[in-house]
């Protein structure tokens, strides 16, 4: 890793607050893998996000936006997500993100084929629109008009939006994992 791993115990005042805050949101809001060690120090893209609390702080209160009260299907949701990982070949949002999408039903077969970076055959209506908008978004450029539109018809104005920022948030949690090249837990190699 290209930064510290910091112990909760040496934060400044700033990062602190910020620490509580997210151990609060972690232990409430992600299930499922490892973000908080045996130290009670946080990982993953935490850890950046604590270093730099200038930064991290604004990404974590798009993080909690975008957890309170989702109105996407949670396949939908963990499908853009894989797809945003898969893209970057980020190590640790792929291993929390497998994790999660099993806990919320989707199927090994599926993840697999997403995580490789393909389309899986039998991705039911609403998931393909979320892998297609997704692998869209990822890809640059403009999202098709149509595309759009079928993902506005299908989940209205404000699921549009929070797939859009959704999948932006995971670019971001991508590119911090893969730019501080943050390893994975212990319980991620396997």
């Amino acid at each position: 890793m290209r930064l510290p791993q910091l112990h909760h115990q040496d934060l400044t005042p700033d990062q602190q607050k910020l620490y509580a805050d997210m151990k609060s949101g972690i232990e409430t809001s992600f299930k499922g893998f490892t973000a908080i060690d045996a130290n009670g120090d946080l990982i993953g893209p935490w850890n950046p996000w604590l270093t730099f609390p200038q930064f991290g702080g604004p990404v974590w209160e798009l993080v909690k936006a975008l957890a309170s009260n989702p109105k996407l299907p949670k396949p939908v949701r963990e499908i853009g997500i894989l797809v945003t990982g898969a893209h970057f070949r980020s190590a640790y949002e792929l291993y929390a993100h497998i994790l999660v999408a099993e806990l919320r039903g989707l199927p090994d077969d599926k993840i697999r084929t997403i995580v490789a970076g393909q389309r899986p055959s039998d991705l039911s209506r609403e998931e393909g629109l979320a892998y297609d908008f997704a692998a869209a978004l990822v890809s640059g450029g403009l999202v098709p008009p149509l595309l759009y539109k079928e993902m506005a018809d299908t989940f209205g104005q404000d699921g549009a939006a929070e797939f859009i920022y959704l999948i932006g948030l995971y670019c971001m949690v991508s590119t911090t994992l893969n730019g501080f090249k943050v390893p994975l837990p212990e319980d991620g190699d396997g």
